[in-house]
């Protein structure tokens, strides 16, 4: 059997890519969002509109939600130790679960407000036109933010920065329906405006539901996808000297994929040349997916067992 950690060198290059540009993006996430949630929250409460001061509270969760993704990337980037063996990618893991959880928190608590609302519709005041502009204006900057955020994840394929961009996304989605409410509001449906937040905090809602129970199933040793999975099967077939393979198995670790499987070589070959061919094998895989590490088994065929 043998086991290899991931070479210092691919290491070391690959988490100073993400850990650049994560830092990029997450910097930039947060001057948009705390410029954003304070003009919202304050025009909001000057223009009379719950759907803005609520579209305001969601983006303020946004910074939260950075500073997660920050403290998390920081202590995945951390080297194996006796506590850890195989690293701590799955702060990672753990990181787009607490944004899960922050959504559906933020989510429940807009239904609740929204509803509240419903109790005595005729309190409900007409809005200030103010509030449609900063609602639109929110709406362009969301939209960039979240086409920023999410080239950089897919770039460096990372799942936290996805889960962190498609929070930004969800902002977006939320305040095209903020400025649907308002404009209601202004033509004489008041009714619209609670109604808006109600909708963002559905959309809010669900989206956190969604990424908690990603998450959930990734820190379970959730495996890779069939595709991926395929895909390594193949370029392990494919090594010179591996005549066969099973005992496949894959867990997600953060970003990356643990890889355990059982090689078949010829029987009639030394230990040596065995380790070799194990060896090329796991290069090949390394050098080809998001693989942390590769375990691999050897069992020999083509001779009869002895009795």
């Amino acid at each position: 059997m043998t086991a290899h950690t991931h070479p210092a060198h691919r290491e070391t290059v690959d988490a100073a890519s993400r850990d650049k540009a994560a830092r990029r993006s997450i910097i930039v996430s947060i001057w948009v969002n705390l410029l954003l949630s304070i003009a919202q929250v304050v025009i909001g409460v000057f223009a009379k509109s719950q759907a803005l001061i609520a579209d305001g509270i969601h983006t303020l969760s946004d910074l939260v939600a950075d500073f997660v993704v920050l403290l998390a990337g920081y202590q995945s980037r951390k080297a194996p130790d006796a506590d850890h063996q195989y690293g701590h990618q799955r702060y990672e893991n753990a990181a787009s679960l607490v944004l899960g959880m922050l959504l559906l928190v933020v989510g429940v608590g807009m239904l609740w407000s929204a509803a509240v609302k419903f109790h005595d519709p005729a309190s409900i005041p007409t809005v200030h036109s103010i509030a449609l502009w900063v609602a639109l204006g929110a709406l362009v900057a969301k939209e960039g933010l979240f086409r920023f955020m999410l080239a950089v994840a897919e770039r460096v394929r990372s799942s936290m920065l996805v889960a962190n961009a498609w929070h930004a996304r969800s902002d977006a989605a939320s305040s095209l329906v903020v400025a649907i409410g308002i404009v209601g509001n202004l033509m004489g449906y008041p009714i619209l405006d609670p109604i808006a937040a109600l909708i963002v905090g559905l959309l809010v809602t669900k989206m956190g539901w969604s990424f908690t129970w990603n998450s959930l199933h990734d820190l379970m040793d959730r495996a890779a996808d069939e595709e991926e999975s395929e895909a390594i099967r193949q370029t392990l077939l494919g090594t010179p000297g591996v005549a066969s393979l099973h005992d496949l198995r894959t867990r997600k670790m953060g970003d990356l994929i643990q890889v355990d499987v059982h090689l078949e070589v010829d029987g009639s070959i030394n230990v040596f040349a065995a380790h070799d061919i194990a060896e090329a094998a796991r290069k090949r895989v390394m050098d080809s997916h998001h693989v942390l590490d590769v375990m691999t088994h050897i069992d020999p065929v083509g001779l009869e067992e002895p009795r």
